[in-house]
């Protein structure tokens, strides 16, 4: 029931999203029809997975806001705001009632309850009368013990549903369905079928023998008749006829069915759905038909409309293409099947070793000097390689599913502040780890608050300085040199340098006789506690926040930059690994150590000439390149050799050299972190274990290419020659 639960509350998430994104288009001004229905499809959806794995709460909660919706639809209301506010505070106390479930509580508390209720009463303008007065579980339950065995009228709909055998094993309940099926209308009348129940002795007790025929009166679509057996359509035969079907399409019904022709006929003329006349006419009539024809098949429900000129030979062949369409859709989804997140990364782990071991099989190979070992190894290292990027690929995962949550936090900021403010996103589709979206959720969520809150400015500041009144904050995503790049920017007023450099002064954060450049003021903000803000708000203010978003961005081996120009606006950019787990790299050595160099940040490799041993850049191709030399920042012992080799990479558009002994190719490296004793060392990102079994550190290259770029500004401030205050 666990593994149930855990489906439904995934899924369930899912529709709300879809549900709050389709709320705010139709704020945003969308009327187009299918959205209404998109949205509503949603809840229903969620009401019914409620309902069948029976989570009373959330079915009844979400009932409410089906029946707004279901107006919505109707024409029977308008969108407004403070509907479509109470409809997303309804999503939001469903996602908190999942929360709950998700901790084994299936009822709310006290709390809980009551703001349910709150919301509730926000949403009963938009309720008719009718819907606004539902019926309670328990009545619905008699409701159908009371109808069962009555005549109904010939207006219903009939259902005829045979559930499989792995229902009850799957943690559903036949009635719970029936039960449901009351939310969309009146069970005229039902019969269980038992046929199918095998001797005492053969029967299974944990499978499903049940079947049920089923007159229904509503008005509902057949769309939403089948969306109440949605969670078991896979595993039930479903049948719908709509009130008034014709008598060949009853007796196509009976003839698919798998019981006996007349005790299906007796249940039909109990029901109301036909009379005996009828039944038997058809029964003859069809019989007539197969012997006359010579064959023994019943004609299909197309040919027969067609012979009876109900409809259009074309519109029936539409039917069909559309059908198939629908099939092969439903084909593609059933394609994907859903993988529990701790199983991947046990793969990734297993991949991970498999790579270390074989590089210590090729390694052993060379040695070895056989050329058939030789041969078959590096067979083995390429299929190594292409495991690891499948593996890999498995774990990517599009940003856009990140970004989107944050135009519900750009329309509750802009009201909760009175501003007008528009959130554009770019690059939805860019792929990256699962791991690192994860983490960067809270990172995003404070810079798109803060420029919603301190970027943008007040209708009436932006009118006064010639803007348009609604702001712009963009959320921007692209690969750049093997990393990721994500941008907040916004079209505010920019940052204060003055009022950043003062506030530090008032914090002690800052000597005030103290020389800093303009990007080191800004770069003040990521200092803990520190907050421009005079007033605390619910928004900000605390000097919580922007050391936080340094800290995790920084955890994930990423970096984050600031760049503003007043009355312009800033732009955050956020750089942050690919992935977190397997790379290619590029193995160097310096004396007896091996050092690892992300292959994508390398752009070439070049040999030091002797005449740049006592000078920390050289000239390539007309530019300047500062360079590290990794035997004198790591104090690596022994002598110099006499040939040295520069391996110029890139980093956010700046290069640098660094410098190293030896170039030893190519390597795939499975990342494992360091300790905590060696977090705060700079230019190290991370180790690796060699295919020797020995330890190779991972170059931090970002910190690298920032030491080469502070030399080269000491280099040109002093007038061409380096500061003594070398590190």
């Amino acid at each position: 029931m666990d593994e149930v639960l855990n489906v439904f509350s995934v899924e369930a998430r899912e529709q709300l999203e879809a549900m709050e994104a389709g709320l705010l288009q139709l704020e945003s001004g969308d009327r187009d029809p299918e959205t209404i229905n998109a949205v509503f499809r949603a809840a229903h959806t969620i009401k019914g997975g409620a309902g069948v794995v029976e989570i009373h709460a959330v079915e009844r909660f979400t009932h409410v806001l089906e029946n707004v919706l279901d107006r919505l639809r109707n024409g029977e209301i308008e969108v407004g705001g403070e509907m479509i506010t109470a409809l997303l505070a309804g999503c939001d106390h469903i996602g908190a009632l999942l929360d709950l479930v998700s901790h084994g509580e299936m009822e709310p508390n006290e709390e809980l309850a009551q703001a349910g209720d709150a919301i509730i009463d926000l949403l009963k303008p938009y309720l008719g009368a009718s819907k606004a007065a539902g019926g309670t579980l328990a009545a619905k339950d008699a409701e159908i013990e009371r109808t069962s065995g009555t005549t109904a009228v010939s207006d219903c709909w009939h259902i005829s549903v045979r559930f499989g055998r792995q229902v009850l094993r799957n943690g559903m309940d036949p009635l719970a369905f029936l039960r449901y099926l009351l939310n969309l209308g009146e069970v005229a009348h039902i019969e269980t079928l038992t046929d199918a129940i095998p001797e005492a002795e053969a029967m299974d007790p944990e499978s499903c023998y049940l079947g049920f025929e089923i007159g229904f009166r509503s008005h509902a679509s057949k769309d939403a008749i089948e969306r109440v057996f949605e969670f078991c359509r896979d595993d039930c035969e479903l049948h719908i006829l709509p009130p008034n079907s014709k008598v060949e399409e009853f007796l196509e019904l009976i003839e698919s069915l798998p019981e006996e022709t007349m005790r299906l006929g007796e249940i039909l003329i109990k029901s109301g759905a036909l009379t005996r006349e009828e039944l038997e006419s058809g029964l003859r009539h069809q019989a007539d038909a197969k012997v006359g024809a010579g064959d023994t098949a019943l004609p299909p429900l197309g040919n027969i409309l067609v012979q009876q000129q109900s409809v259009q030979p074309e519109l029936v062949e539409a039917a069909v293409v559309k059908q198939k369409v629908v099939a092969e859709k439903k084909a593609a989804e059933a394609s994907l099947i859903r993988i529990h997140a701790d199983k991947l990364d046990q793969l990734i782990d297993l991949v991970g070793e498999l790579v270390i071991a074989g590089a210590s099989a090729n390694l052993l190979a060379k040695k070895s000097a056989e050329a058939t070992l030789v041969e078959a190894t590096s067979v083995l290292s390429r299929l190594v390689e292409s495991i690891r990027d499948s593996a890999l690929q498995l774990r990517m995962v599009q940003i856009g599913e990140t970004f989107n949550r944050f135009h519900r936090v750009a329309r509750d900021v802009s009201r909760e502040l009175g501003k007008e403010i528009e959130l554009v996103i770019n690059g939805a589709e860019t792929e990256l780890d699962k791991s690192v979206v994860e983490k960067i959720g809270d990172p995003l969520m404070h810079l798109v608050r803060n420029a919603m809150d301190h970027g943008i400015e007040p209708a009436a500041v932006r009118a006064a300085a010639g803007k348009p009144p609604k702001g712009r904050v963009e959320l921007n995503a692209f690969h750049d040199s093997g990393s990721i790049v994500i941008e907040v920017v916004d079209d505010g007023g920019g940052l204060n340098k003055e009022r950043i450099r003062a506030k530090a002064v008032e914090k002690g954060l800052l000597q005030p006789e103290a020389t800093l450049s303009d990007q080191e003021v800004i770069n003040l903000i990521f200092e803990p506690g520190f907050s421009t803000v005079e007033k605390v708000t619910n928004l900000s203010g605390r000097g919580v926040g922007m050391d936080v978003v340094r800290k995790n961005i920084t955890a994930l081996r990423g970096t984050v930059e600031v760049q503003t120009e007043p009355g312009a606006g800033s732009r955050f950019t956020i750089r942050l690994p690919l992935t977190l787990a397997i790379i290619d790299g590029f193995l160097t050595g310096v004396g007896k150590s091996s050092y690892v160099i992300p292959l994508d940040m390398v752009i070439e490799c070049i040999e030091l000439a002797g005449t740049s041993r006592e000078r920390d850049y050289i000239n390539l191709r007309g530019e300047v390149l500062p360079f590290v030399r990794l035997r004198e920042l790591f104090e690596v012992g022994g002598d110099q050799p006499p040939r040295e080799n520069v391996v110029v990479v890139q980093y956010a558009g700046q290069k640098a050299g660094i410098v190293v002994d030896q170039l030893l190719g190519e390597f795939q490296t499975v990342i494992k972190p360091l300790g905590s004793l060696f977090r705060n060392i700079r230019g190290i990102g991370g180790s690796t274990i060699l295919g020797s079994g020995e330890v190779a550190l991972i170059l931090d290259v970002q910190a690298l290419v920032g030491r080469c770029a502070e030399l080269e500004e000491q280099r040109v401030g002093a007038g061409g020659h380096l500061l003594e205050a070398r590190a």
